[in-house]
């Protein structure tokens, strides 16, 4: 029960760019959920904890029933969705039930770690105006120029259709994935790698080969 106006990002009030592809080819592309830091995601005001993670699932789960997630004190939700490099974010479904718990609007942040309600008061990057989608058909293209470099991404879902609570069963996640430099494991490889120059052994027999 937020009381939050709409963002002036978005406002789609539906958007499927991708139904000319075969289901197999979107499945491929809505693989992000790969590229979750899982073990830190966060999902506040989550009725049972851990649930919120469970969302976020292979595309042959996506009507899957029996994993979802659903608020707890009143019809909010806020996912916190650290990634283990950096995203190229293109487009977005959410799946609810058929009924007047399947949220209404999303509103999307990007690289706020940590964000909590309050944070939810500035504007987003983008914002829309759901239709229920118990089939996980409808997508919400993204404006990809705000989304590029995205490593921390927070969902905001600040009402239903009318219920006390919201239930969530499958987000979808579609774009392209870059994985982070990891400058200080490299030069450890490097160090731990012996260099042949640094050891000088009298008797080296021919054969041996130095593979640097």
């Amino acid at each position: 029960m937020s009381g939050h106006g709409h963002g002036h990002g978005g406002g789609h009030s539906h958007g499927c760019c991708e139904c000319d592809h075969e289901p197999a080819e979107r499945g491929v592309e809505y693989e992000l959920y790969k590229r979750i830091d899982i073990e830190k995601l966060q999902c506040l005001n989550e009725s049972r904890d851990g649930d919120g993670k469970l969302v976020f699932k292979p595309w042959d789960q996506r009507t899957d029933r029996t994993k979802f997630v659903e608020s707890d004190a009143d019809e909010e939700l806020l996912f916190n969705i650290p990634f283990t490099g950096s995203v190229k974010l293109k487009g977005i479904i959410i799946s609810g039930e058929d009924d007047e718990s399947h949220p209404a609007e999303i509103r999307l942040y990007k690289n706020i770690p940590q964000m909590s309600f309050d944070d939810t008061s500035r504007e987003p990057e983008q914002a829309f105006r759901l239709n229920r989608d118990p089939l996980a058909e409808l997508e919400y293209p993204t404006k990809i120029a705000r989304f590029s470099n995205v490593e921390h991404l927070s969902i905001h879902i600040p009402r239903n259709f009318g219920s006390e609570s919201t239930r969530v069963y499958y987000i979808g996640l579609r774009g392209e994935y870059t994985e982070a430099y990891r400058h200080e494991v490299t030069i450890c490889n490097y160090e731990a790698a012996a260099n042949p120059a640094d050891h000088k052994v009298e008797t080296i027999t021919p054969q041996t080969q130095f593979i640097s």
